[in-house]
């Protein structure tokens, strides 16, 4: 037996091929008319309508998507707390000082606006240092 007398068990089946005339005339099995009877069709996925769709998000990172915190000031915790009660984001909520996302309370920052009067204690909460500073001379504590 040589390589050149070896034959394939089963015979080569060529391609279909659409259009070149022969027994299939006129429309050649591609029905009439419409995109999909055209030469070199392409008929873009459903979903790249949907992508296409979507607002680009621009900018380094896309920081717009990033979970921001909730800024609440020194004076609106004076006016909605009394002297001795605990600030922390559930409490902050309780207060409408800030609402929630969905069913998640957001991370809460206590910035400087304002002034404080009364003594509070800051659980869960960043703050920045100025805030820091008049809530301690206010006679509160903060507690990381």
């Amino acid at each position: 037996m040589q390589l050149n007398s070896i034959q394939p068990s089963t015979p080569k089946k060529s391609r279909k091929r659409i259009a070149r005339g022969g027994k299939r005339g006129k429309t050649a099995g591609r029905g009439t008319k419409g995109q999909k009877s055209r030469a070199g069709r392409k008929i873009r996925p459903a979903e790249r309508d949907l992508i296409k769709k979507l607002p680009k998000l621009r900018g380094y990172r896309f920081k717009s998507l990033k979970n921001k915190r909730a800024v609440v000031s020194v004076s609106a915790i004076d006016h909605a707390f009394q002297s001795g009660d605990v600030v922390n984001p559930a409490s902050l909520v309780v207060h409408k000082l800030i609402e929630k996302k969905g069913k998640i309370i957001p991370a809460v920052k206590i910035v400087s606006d304002g002034t404080i009067t009364k003594k509070v204690t800051v659980e869960g909460c960043a703050v920045s240092v100025v805030a820091r500073e008049k809530i301690e001379k206010a006679g509160g504590a903060v507690k990381e």
